[in-house]
């Protein structure tokens, strides 16, 4: 028996475990990544950015220092309002310069908003009813030119006695 080699087997190489621990991390990283890259391209809107607008010519209500001063409410209420508008208009390729003399389409427009801030009572000069201002100060002024000029509508400032 001493003749005899003894031939001893190789144990079978094990793959240390932390090898397939870094697999099975790499591929979940992979697999969240995508899946965000996913929800915000097709749900978030990242993917589709709205076309931007051209920017319209802005137009300054009133007196140039101070905006409107108003009457509101009854004729004896003695309540003011002071308040300054700036209209965002479509841009008209065909406008002239503004002067010093008032256009008739500016004067019609500012009699436009004198009479909705007029018809307003005390209450919907709320800040939370400012939005509903600016809507019908827009539609007013758009009826009134006879088409749809007014983009948007600033209310730069607003005091109330």
């Amino acid at each position: 028996m001493a003749d005899e080699v003894v031939e001893e087997k190789a144990a079978p190489t094990k793959k240390p475990i932390f090898v397939y621990v870094a697999v099975g991390l790499v591929l979940v990283l992979a697999l969240a990544g995508g899946t965000a890259y996913y929800v915000v391209t097709n749900y978030m809107g990242g993917g589709k950015a709205a076309a931007p607008r051209e920017p319209g010519v802005l137009m300054k209500l009133g007196d140039p220092k101070e905006g409107f001063i108003v009457n509101i409410g009854a004729a004896n209420s003695g309540r003011y309002l002071k308040i300054g508008v700036i209209l965002e208009l479509k841009p008209d390729k065909n406008a002239k310069a503004a002067g010093k003399t008032l256009s008739p389409e500016e004067i019609r427009i500012q009699d436009a908003v004198l009479h909705v801030l007029r018809s307003q009572s005390i209450t919907d000069y709320d800040p939370q009813k400012q939005d509903r201002l600016k809507e019908l100060i827009k539609q007013e002024v758009n009826r009134v030119v006879g088409r749809d000029i007014v983009m948007e509508v600033y209310i730069t400032n607003i005091l109330l006695q």
